[in-house]
């Protein structure tokens, strides 16, 4: 009789369903979803072509008109119901919703005229500006990098200020806007709403200019913040008024700091446990450590660091029980669970997976009170629309995108797929209990611990957002499913005890005390077994950057399948199962393609007064000379192993080590903890530097043996393949003379491939250039890194001509490239500067033709 039920039921959904009628449904149950996709759609055509607002306001007076008319005709023309009438308005309002969403882009974008954008042009700007303090000043220890105490001897601070002034000749003159403040030192004494003023350089935040490297400009640019306020020292900012906030937000700080208090009580700052626990229960994700958080980013648990619909749902559920504990009635229990959320937002950071959570979360305690059960994709529209109006750049962000994707995951698929693993496990209909004789089947099935739905919620949530991560993060983690199963239980556990916790310090102190030592007990056990399942290295497969093509199909799969439903499900089977398998074919011959090259790849990336070359060898082997950068800090996290990611490489088989200069090595210890490395390799100048008491090579050499590395000779360096590396200076008698500087003693290094030869001279100076031509009198070179960064100071005049080559690439910052514009020759040679160009990515084929492409510019292609 179930079997019977379940095709009737499923023949009433497929002709109810049925792509002729689909957007009558959606019309129907969900009419916000046509709201919300206007907007996202206007925002999207407004951020690519950029059209004036007006061509915005006279579009959407003329569907608002049109929408007037034609109500006023359905009614006029139809006694009744009219059937045309919701479709009128639902398709009226999707178009004044693209108009919506365009204007208030602009709107968005649209700065005063006395912002302090307005004033600073492409250079950096000396300025002194007055304004209020939005956010409490962060301390940067850098205690992440370990080369960070060479650069900074002092820990350095960041806010934000909202500017109110701005020194000029004439006098003091309004101005508006926000800047980021970098100040070079802790700023311990200043706290949000204190009025300041800071004697500091302003400039824009400059573009992204490696592959995979984070933008902050575009990032801030979506926050309306494109300015950074540079200070020297915390003697550059004076603080004029002590800022006496309003209630509100002496409410907010009081309340966030009592539960700070009440959840870690007296952990230290250093007790890992405590940035685990305020990141999963309050959202503050500042004090987790760096393994703990790329453990949970390997195993694909991230989402669980990051507040949303589970965490809010966990305490509102806490405050549900102790309002019907006491015997609250529904209604005063989601009044007091409405106060609660509000409580809640009071005290977390305000992202978008909180607010969102909070929106559905409201929607659900209402519903109570009109006594009607809410349409779960019209509350997740409802909330998309309200952030978007909000804040329209909020679509461009990854964490928005993976929310929202996520849970719409959750709502088409997540009872159907538990249901047919049910089905499938058990052999039973999904409404028939399993008997109690079966005690496998009695775990799985409906009542109980839910085992089942679990994994199910996790395959649901992981189908939403693949796609978003493998855009964003370049990866896919398909046991993501799995290691939910096992680390849930711990997160339900610490996030219930611990939000009891908060609640009962204020009641009952000791059984908040006694809770305390079994949530940090409970938190120790999570980062144990997130960081033993990321130590297995099964959870991740990198596939590097794909176009958003795929991307698109993709999620156009997820909507086919979970809307259309045809008369034939076995045709609809057919069909998902051919694009999954085409996706998965095309996932793999990319990857495939990224691991087993026929070329030789060279790229050098823009770090600054500093060098990182990557050699792609053919067949696959990957080569790094050097990783390091005088001014930039901390690049082998921020720009070598981003870039990496970004090409779906996940092992080195060698770092090679020109010499012991920091702007050359001082971010190879955090590329050897990112990624799988094969060995990291120098001459015996570099070993001979190990001795020397306080020396940078024996700083990077206690390092890489604290991970397991051990640098070696580079006469063990052996690379087989199409393409050859010859280290053609320094000699061994060179290495031992104590005479010569290092940078005399510093690597050159030629690599060969197809007739085409690539000349990568680190720092040598001229009395170095000299004896390589002496020794190489023959030696050419179709592409040369030139020496020292391009420094025509310490350039042979004679050296690059000998070379002949056609390509010059200089390492070096904006500072260099315009204070000295180091290259001139007179031949058909060209030049490239990291700083002017990004980074740079020089392609020899198979047939000798050299193919050069900058990450700014338009590629150049050159012949054999």
């Amino acid at each position: 009789m179930d079997d019977i039920q379940r095709k009737l039921a499923l023949i009433d959904k497929q002709l109810s369903w049925g792509l002729a009628n689909i957007h009558k449904q959606i019309i129907s149950t969900t009419p916000l979803l046509f709201v919300v996709v206007g907007l996202i759609a206007g925002i999207l055509i407004q951020n690519t072509f950029h059209l004036p607002i007006s061509v915005w306001l006279i579009s959407i007076g003329i569907c608002i008109a049109a929408t007037i008319i034609l109500y006023v005709v359905c009614r006029i023309s139809y006694v009744g119901k009219d059937e045309r009438l919701p479709y009128i308005l639902a398709y009226t309002a999707l178009g004044s919703f693209v108009c919506l969403g365009a204007i208030r882009l602009t709107d968005y974008y649209r700065p005063k005229a006395d912002d302090i954008r307005n004033l600073v042009a492409d250079e950096r700007k000396l300025a002194t500006i007055r304004g209020v303090i939005v956010t409490d000043p962060y301390v940067q220890k850098n205690e992440q990098w370990k080369f960070a105490k060479f650069k900074y001897t002092d820990p350095t601070s960041s806010f934000y200020l909202n500017v109110k002034e701005i020194k000029t000749i004439s006098g003091w003159a309004k101005a508006s806007g926000t800047v980021r403040v970098q100040v070079g030192g802790p700023v311990l004494d200043l706290k949000a709403d204190d009025y300041i003023q800071a004697y500091c350089w302003l400039d824009r935040f400059k573009e992204a200019t490696n592959p995979g490297q984070f933008d902050i400009a575009k990032y801030l640019a979506r926050k309306n913040v494109f300015i950074a306020a540079s200070v020297k020292s915390r003697d550059g900012v004076k603080l004029l008024e002590s800022g006496s906030a309003d209630i509100f937000t002496k409410m907010k700080r009081k309340l966030r700091e009592t539960a700070m208090q009440a959840l870690v009580g007296n952990l230290s700052l250093e007790d890992r446990s405590r940035g685990l626990l305020e990141a999963l229960l309050l959202g503050y994700r500042r004090n987790i450590d760096s393994e703990t958080y790329r453990a949970f980013r390997k195993t694909g648990l991230l989402h669980f660091i990051s507040l949303s619909g589970m965490h809010l749902g966990i305490f509102v559920g806490i405050i549900w029980w102790l309002c019907k504990t006491a015997g609250l009635m529904k209604r005063a229990r989601a009044t007091i669970c409405i106060i609660a959320i509000v409580v809640f937002l009071l005290i977390v950071p305000p992202r978008a997976p909180t607010v969102r959570a909070a929106i559905i979360g409201f929607v659900f305690c209402v519903s109570f009170f009109f006594r009607r059960r809410s349409n779960s994709i019209n509350t997740l529209s409802l909330a998309a629309i309200i952030l978007l109006l909000t804040r329209p750049t909020n679509l461009f962000e990854a964490g928005w995108q993976l929310s929202f994707a996520s849970v719409f995951g959750l709502v088409l698929f997540c009872h159907r797929i538990h249901f047919f693993l049910y089905e499938k496990i058990t052999g039973l209909p999904w409404r028939k209990k399993a008997p109690k004789t079966r005690p496998f089947y009695r775990i799985i099935s409906r009542p109980g611990p839910y085992i089942l739905r679990l994994f199910s919620t996790g395959v649901t949530a992981w189908v939403g957002g693949a796609g978003i991560l493998l855009y964003h993060f370049y990866t896919i983690n398909p046991l993501t499913s799995l290691w939910t199963v096992v680390a849930f239980p711990f997160v339900a556990l610490i996030l219930t005890i611990g939000y009891l916790k908060i609640i009962l310090s204020f009641l009952l102190p000791t059984a908040a005390w006694v809770l305390g030592l079994i949530v940090t007990g409970l938190s120790d056990a999570l980062i144990w077994i997130v960081k033993l399942i990321a130590h297995l290295d099964i959870s991740q497969i990198l596939i590097g950057h794909v176009s958003l093509v795929p991307i698109i199909l993709y999620y156009c799969l997820i909507l086919f399948a979970g809307f259309v439903y045809l008369r034939r499900p076995l045709i609809k089977r057919a069909v998902c199962t051919v694009m999954v398998l085409a996706m998965i074919i095309f996932l793999g011959i990319l990857r495939w393609q990224r691991t087993h090259r026929g070329n030789l790849v060279v790229t050098c990336l823009d770090v600054g007064h500093g060098q990182a070359i990557l050699a792609q060898l053919p067949g696959g082997a990957n080569i790094l000379f050097d990783a390091g950068s005088l001014h930039k800090s901390d690049i082998g996290r921020r720009i070598v192993a981003p870039f990496l990611d970004y090409k779906g490489i996940n092992k080195i088989d060698a770092i090679i080590i020109s010499h012991d200069d920091i702007d050359h090595i001082n971010g190879i210890p955090e590329i050897a903890e990112h990624c799988e490395v094969g060995g990291v390799y120098a001459n015996n100048a570099f070993f001979n530097n190990i001795d020397s008491k306080d020396s940078l090579a024996k700083f990077l050499y206690e390092r890489l043996s604290e991970k397991g590395f051990e640098i070696k000779n580079l006469k063990d360096l052996s690379v087989n393949g199409a393409a050859k590396i010859k280290f053609v200076w320094p000699s061994e008698q060179i290495c031992e003379n104590e005479e010569l500087g290092d940078n005399d003693k510093s690597l050159v290094s030629l690599i060969e491939f197809a007739g085409k030869k690539i000349l990568l001279c680190s720092d040598i100076e001229k009395f170095a250039q000299q004896k390589v031509l002496e020794l190489f009198p023959d030696l050419k070179a179709d592409v040369v890194v030139v020496p020292h960064h391009g420094s025509v100071k310490t350039l042979e005049p004679s050296f690059l001509k000998n070379l002949g080559a056609d390509i010059l690439i200089c390492s070096c910052d904006r500072s260099q490239y315009e204070r000295q514009q180091t290259i001139k020759r007179k031949d058909k040679a060209k030049s490239f500067y990291t700083a002017r160009d990004g980074a740079l990515t020089v392609c020899i084929n198979r047939d000798d033709a050299i193919r050069t492409a900058t990450f700014a510019r338009v590629p150049i292609l050159r012949g054999p």
